[in-house]
Order: C-alpha cells, then structure tokens, then sequence
C-alpha cells in the first residue's frame, strides 16, 4: 500500500519461482511465452511490492526467470520418472554419445494437440483406464448410463421376476428343476442381500425362456487364468474361483470376482459382482455392435428392450412378448 518496492534474497526469489513453476505446472507442462509472460504479471498484480522498477510493466524480469525456473522444474520430474515430460527428455551429450537428439522421434504437436504424457492416477493404471473406455462407449453411442439404468430396471421388475420363477419351479418338467436348483441355492442363504437376488434373477432368466448355454456362465480356476487370456468360447462371464468351487454350488452367488470374455478373449476382469459382469458385457455387445450370443439371443434381447428400453422397431418373440407382459400384470 505504501508503494515501496521489496528488496527480495536470492533465497527468497528462488522459494517464489519454485513455487510459481510448481503450480503453473498443474495447469500447463510446457506453457507459452504468452502463458508464462500471464503468470508474471499475475503475480506482480497480486503483490505491487515485487514490481520491477526498471521494467515496462514490472514483470518482465520474472517472466524469464519463471521462463528458467519452469525449464528446471521439468528437468527434476525427468530425472524422478515423471512420465508427463521424461518422455520429451531424451539427449546426447559428452557422457551419453549414444543417447538420442532431444524430443526424438516425436511428432511436433499441431494446433491444440497435447504432446506429453501424464502419469497416471493414484490406483489407475493401463488396464483399468482400459475398462472405464470400454464402458464409456457405451454411454457415447447410447447417452445413457449403463449401470444406473441396468440396475433401476433390474430392481424395479425383481420381485415379478421371482414370483414368476417360483411359480415355473412348482411345476414338473427339466426347465422347473433348472429354476429350482437356482432357486433353493438363493434361499439357502441367511441374509440373502441385493446382489444375491441380482444375481439369481440374472442366472434364471436364461432358463426361464428356455434358453441354454454351458458355455456362457462358466467357472474358472484363477491359476489358470493367470496362465493364458485367451479362452475357448467366443462370449462367456466367467466365475473365477481358488478353491475349485462348482458352477451351481451357493458360492456361486457370493464370490467376489468376476471376468468377461468376448469373441474369446479376456477383455475384463476383478469385476466384483455377477450383476455388473453381467450388465458390462451386454454393454461391450451392444456398443461394439456384436451378435448376441446365438443360444441367449431372447436373454440378450429381454435386457436390451425391457431393461435398457432400446427398442430396434422389431416385434418382440412370442416368448418374450407374454414375459413383457406378466412383468406388466399386478401380483
């Protein structure tokens, strides 16, 4: 306020330039002449007392040192493995006659292209960045969230679903034992909770449009999968279990680790609910623009037009249309 100017230690200067590199760093790795020039001014405007006096408008001179500082900055992330600029750091010199010619082998970013590479975040990495494009897509194709519309319509046709089921099962014939066995293992549980019924209206849906397919819920040990991520079977959710726990045992409804496989390959895993295996792959069919599995084509289509409300124009399969409408009808 009294307009005088502070005379600043090199101690000082350094300390301000070090934390003005650091910030301006969050923002920009490699900023502008007009950037660093911005935050010179930025900051003489905030404190006057740091105006230059022999400068025009009493920044210019930190505006090279920021200029200096920020060059530094880079230098020292390099050096500690920061993949953000180590990736532009390459050089030869005297004690590396072999090294390469900085920036090497890296196109010149063009327009506003970003031509460095960030570090990843905490508790992220390739494969899980992988996964959350993956389900991205879908939510690009479609603009509807996949798990939040699955999982509302899911809970909502529930209770209809199983009261459907149970009266299927009291019947004779293969299809009632099928849905009996799903369904005596539900109620063997103690405190069934919502992913335990998720995942048994999940599993008796196929059987109770009379549709079957051993290749598609699947148990596999996790030594195994460990080995190979190629798996013989073009669509299949995958159980993956240690102790060698069977298909239909209870476990089955509780286990905490699931994987999908598409057109036979592993392409996620650690999923922790049958249910979200399960409404990711129909994702991944759906947005990559794949064929229904051909034995579980009316499981996929039920979920596609009665839980995800994607009608394609075409009428729903005899079968199909009087499930629409039993869910419809009031217990």
């Amino acid at each position: 306020m009294s307009g005088k100017h502070l005379k600043l230690t090199r101690a000082q200067k350094h300390n301000i330039l070090e934390t003005m590199a650091s910030v301006m760093h969050t923002f920009k790795a490699y900023p502008s002449d007009r950037d660093v020039g911005l935050a010179a001014e930025a900051l003489v405007t905030t404190h006057p007392c740091l105006k230059e006096p022999g400068s025009k408008n009493g920044s210019y001179g930190w505006k090279t040192s920021l200029k200096f500082k920020m060059g530094n900055y880079r230098t020292k992330l390099a050096r500690s493995g920061c993949v953000e600029v180590s990736v532009n750091a390459g050089r030869r010199s005297v004690n590396n006659p072999e090294g390469e010619h900085p920036h090497s082998n890296i196109k010149s970013a063009r327009r506003a292209e970003v031509n460095y590479l960030r570090n990843f975040r905490r508790g992220k990495d390739q494969v899980s960045l992988e996964d959350m494009r993956l389900c991205a897509e879908f939510h690009r194709v479609t603009n509807i969230n996949l798990l939040n519309q699955f999982y509302a319509e899911l809970d909502r046709h529930t209770p209809r679903l199983m009261a459907l089921y149970r009266q299927k099962a009291a019947r004779t014939g293969k299809i009632s034992e099928d849905l009996r066995n799903i369904l005596n293992h539900y109620d063997c549980l103690e405190v069934p909770d919502v992913n335990v019924k998720r995942t048994a209206v999940l599993h008796a849906l196929p059987v109770y449009l009379r549709e079957e397919d051993p290749e598609f819920f699947k148990t596999c040990n996790a030594d195994a999968l460990d080995e190979s991520t190629h798996i013989d079977t073009p669509v299949a959710l995958l159980t993956v279990v240690t102790d060698g726990a069977s298909q239909t045992s209870p476990v089955h409804f509780t286990f905490p680790s699931m994987a999908v496989v598409v057109e036979d390959d592993l392409v996620m895993r650690d999923i922790p609910r049958f249910a979200d295996a399960f409404a990711l792959l129909f994702g991944l069919i759906y947005a990559l623009h794949l064929d229904y599995p051909r034995k579980l084509v009316h499981t996929f289509t039920f979920v596609q037009k009665i839980f995800m409300g994607f009608d394609d124009g075409k009428p729903l399969k005899p079968c199909l249309h009087a499930l629409k409408n039993d869910l419809l009808l009031k217990e």
